[in-house]
């Protein structure tokens, strides 16, 4: 599990991480989703139940390549309309817990004039790192809980 990055004396975010750091691993690119099914229909015309679908669908890509939603370390979430999405906090809140816990990765959000399909609202990208393979003759580590990482002071 990647460790947040948090520096010193920065208020803490609420919904995001300030940063990540994956020590190892095999990286997933999950490109950008929107609100579709599986046909590639788009679910509703409704802006949390597309937020909803996209989100599921950056998590199916990440089990299927072999992680969970607690492996995604970046997220950049463009959406048609920012005080639409900041008005949904608590709803959008509910949807990414039910799918992710308290795993909170390094987030952007974009304002953004228009998407690929015209009538999708939001539009999610991530980046996930999963851990390397374990040896089938060593046994896997214990999980431990995230960490937080305070960087070294960088000398210039």
């Amino acid at each position: 599990m990647p460790d947040v990055v948090q520096p010193e004396g920065w208020a803490f975010p609420k919904g995001y991480a300030n940063g990540m750091v994956a020590i190892a691993g095999r990286i997933v690119a999950i490109a950008g989703q929107m609100g579709v099914d599986r046909d590639g229909q788009l679910v509703s015309k409704d802006f949390l139940k597309q937020f909803e679908q996209a989100l599921d669908n950056v998590v199916t890509v990440v089990r299927v390549a072999g992680g969970s939603a607690e492996d995604i370390i970046s997220m950049t979430v463009y959406v048609l309309d920012r005080l639409q999405y900041l008005a949904s906090t608590q709803e959008l809140g509910v949807a990414w817990r039910l799918r992710a816990g308290h795993h909170f990765p390094a987030m952007t959000l974009v304002e953004v004039r228009g998407l690929v399909d015209a009538q999708a609202l939001v539009e999610i990208q991530a980046l996930a790192v999963l851990p390397t393979a374990v040896p089938a003759t060593t046994a896997p580590a214990p999980a431990s809980p995230s960490r937080t990482v305070t960087p070294a002071p960088v000398s210039r």
